[in-house]
C-alpha cells in the first residue's frame, strides 16, 4: 500500500537539537490541493519560516491563495483571492501548551494542514463581490448588468 505525500507535514525534528534561534524557511506552491474533503484552493503559495525557541517551535506563516467564488450580487464564478498570516507555538511535550494545544509530535512530524485551512478559510468573504462596482442582476428580468443595460433600468423607479 502507497502513502501519499502530504507536502504540508513537514518533519521539524532537525530543529530539536539546534540551537534556540535557528530558523528554516518552508516554501511551497500547491495547485488544487484538498485541505479538507469541503475546500480545495486552487492555489496555495507561501513560507511557513519555523524557529526553534526554548519552548518549541514557532510557526509563521504567510499564505497567498486563490478559490473559485460566487458573486453575491451577479450570481457570476469568479477567482478569489486570500492573504493569511499565521503565527503559532508548537510546545515540547514537557512544556505548557499554549491556548491552541499546538504540541511538537514525538516524531517530530507538525501537519500544518489544518492550521493552513482555518486560516485561509476565515479569509473568505461572507459576501464575495467580483469587482468592488458590480453592477448586479436586474431585478425585473435577472439580467446581468455587467454585461448589457436592459429596458428596465430605463424606467424611472417608482417608490
Amino acid at each position: 500500500m502507497s502513502t501519499l505525500h502530504n507536502p504540508l507535514s513537514i518533519n521539524v525534528g532537525f530543529l530539536l537539537n539546534q540551537p534556540v534561534g535557528t530558523v528554516r524557511d518552508l516554501h511551497f506552491d500547491l495547485t488544487d490541493y484538498q485541505l479538507s474533503p469541503d475546500f480545495t484552493p486552487l492555489t496555495i503559495k507561501g513560507v511557513i519560516r519555523i524557529n526553534r525557541t526554548p519552548q518549541g517551535i514557532i510557526a509563521l506563516g504567510d499564505l497567498h491563495a486563490s478559490v473559485m467564488a460566487t458573486c453575491v450580487r451577479c450570481l457570476e464564478d469568479f477567482q478569489q483571492d486570500l492573504h493569511a498570516q499565521f503565527t503559532e507555538l508548537y510546545t515540547y511535550k514537557d512544556q505548557p501548551t499554549t491556548e491552541a494545544g499546538l504540541i511538537v509530535p514525538e516524531d517530530g512530524n507538525v501537519d500544518f494542514t489544518p492550521l493552513v485551512r482555518d486560516c485561509l478559510l476565515l479569509e473568505v468573504p461572507i459576501k464575495s463581490l467580483c469587482k468592488p462596482d458590480c453592477k448586479g442582476l436586474c431585478v425585473v428580468c435577472g439580467e446581468n448588468l455587467n454585461l448589457k443595460t436592459c429596458e428596465h433600468q430605463q424606467q424611472p423607479v417608482e417608490s
